[in-house]
């Protein structure tokens, strides 16, 4: 009878003390992708500004890859609601101009970024160089700072994305398989993206693609520097190795970078 008694208050004793346990601290932001569901704060362009157009490359098979990247299940723009507010007052200033704008890519999962790592390690897949690198060797894409990981993308608030005309013409589609043109090739030819010449195709691995690329014709030129112009008023930073990629300087998420897909899905 008393080692029954012992044994129960044993067990009583050790429940105690678990129910006094504090719980485990939530884990503070970092540099390491993060969870499915996106922060309550990222939004789909589309619901601040409808008049955006969108050309989300790496959810289809144009890109420099060839395929539908790993993590982008539909073609959205998702940014954090600061960079989107603020690319809705690009939005009206370019329309004030005559231009509008249209993202090629924007929040990109950090399983995308992985997939371009392991892509890069396999010389073999390149048939997509004719189009996107022709004059650079793809060991050298990482290097020259084409291509990184982890990258600013996968914090929320940074786009790729280019000036159209406005009113916009159709654009082409694009047929996988069919014949590749240059990215550094003049305008009219070179795949006929509704943009306004920025004297290189989108994702144009090449120095001709630097935003202050030498060599430029004037309508090239000016059509970068507008688009510069109207992305440094509303608070975005230019990288210099490609015209069309910008972050929002006052990004939310510094440090973070997530990994959650670009689906409707993802969104709180």
């Amino acid at each position: 009878m008393r080692r029954r008694t012992t044994v129960v208050l044993v067990v009583v004793v050790a429940a105690l003390a678990a129910g006094c346990q504090r719980p485990a601290p939530r884990p503070t932001p970092s540099a390491t992708p993060t969870g499915p569901r996106a922060p309550a704060d990222i939004v789909d362009l589309a619901t601040v500004d409808p008049g955006v157009r969108t050309d989300i490359r790496y959810a289809g098979a144009h890109n420099f890859v060839g395929r539908p990247i790993d993590g982008y299940p539909e073609p959205l723009c998702l940014l954090t609601r600061r960079a989107a507010a603020a690319l809705h007052r690009v939005q009206a200033a370019a329309l004030a101009r005559g231009r509008g704008l249209k993202v090629y890519d924007c929040y990109r999962p950090q399983r995308a970024a992985n997939e371009f790592v392991a892509w890069a390690k396999r010389p073999q897949e390149q048939q997509m160089k004719a189009e996107f690198y022709p004059d650079v060797p793809k060991d050298r894409l990482f290097a020259d700072g084409y291509l990184g990981a982890p990258t600013a993308h996968s914090r929320g608030s940074t786009l790729d994305l280019t000036l159209v005309p406005v009113p916009t013409p159709a654009q082409p589609g694009y047929a996988p398989g069919q014949p590749l043109l240059p990215c550094t090739a003049p305008a009219g030819r070179r795949f006929a993206d509704d943009s306004v010449d920025m004297g290189t195709g989108f994702d144009c691995f090449d120095p001709r693609a630097h935003t202050a690329a030498a060599g430029l014709t004037d309508t090239a030129r000016r059509n970068r520097a507008l688009l510069k112009e109207l992305m440094t008023a509303q608070g975005f930073e230019n990288y210099p190795r490609e015209w069309w990629h910008y972050r929002y300087v006052d990004e939310p998420y510094p440090d973070t970078w997530f990994d959650f897909p670009v689906a409707r899905s993802a969104l709180r």
